[in-house]
């Protein structure tokens, strides 16, 4: 074992290696601290110290995460139907959203799709509305994904009370997504030009 200057460390090798002093003492065991809670604790170690050194976690919001989106979208029962909406919209709209995105695209795509085509009408227009909002952050980089989508979109354009949403988010992808969009959606919904003119 190495000889360390710092007296917990060394404390915290044993620990980890399991040769750690054995107190025999019938008071109650104390949980080993850990190297946050030591340095919360002694506010005056220096600040070169490893016990000084603070992981930064982001918060939640500051980055785009498709675990949690993943099964969100396809929730039915209240109140996660709720958070999985405003879950979404609130993850687009942080700052950089585009940038952070982008990356995901390809890990996000399954995760609409799969919402497009449940068999829950709610469902649907959930991953709807997200693929709308998503185009309108990430703009023409949905265009490679796009064909995937809109298989989905075009089973359920037979449905009357989904022909003006669909309609409309088409109209929506094709604004944000530029001309490459539009070549898409007429390849895949053939009659997309008859519905929308």
């Amino acid at each position: 074992m190495q000889k360390s200057e710092c007296h917990g460390d060394t404390q915290l090798r044993n620990r980890v290696r399991g040769n750690g002093d054995q107190r025999t003492s019938s008071s109650p065991r104390r949980k080993p601290r850990t190297t946050v809670q030591r340095s919360k604790s002694s506010s005056s170690s220096s600040a070169s110290s490893p016990d000084a050194a603070i992981k930064v976690h982001p918060r939640p919001s500051d980055k785009l995460n498709p675990k949690t989106i993943n099964p969100g979208l396809r929730e039915t029962k209240h109140p996660y139907t709720f958070v999985s909406k405003e879950g979404f919209r609130e993850l687009l709209l942080v700052r950089d959203a585009p940038e952070k995105a982008v990356p995901l695209l390809p890990r996000l795509s399954p995760v609409l799709k799969a919402a497009l085509a449940h068999s829950d009408d709610e469902v649907f227009e959930r991953g709807l509305n997200a693929l709308v909002q998503l185009s309108v952050v990430v703009g023409p980089c949905l265009n490679d994904h796009l064909k995937h989508l809109l298989t989905s979109l075009f089973k359920r354009l037979r449905d009357k009370k989904f022909k003006e949403p669909i309609t409309n988010a088409l109209q929506k992808l094709e604004q944000h997504g530029g001309s490459g969009s539009l070549i898409i959606i007429k390849a895949k919904i053939p009659t997309y030009c008859s519905i929308c003119c």
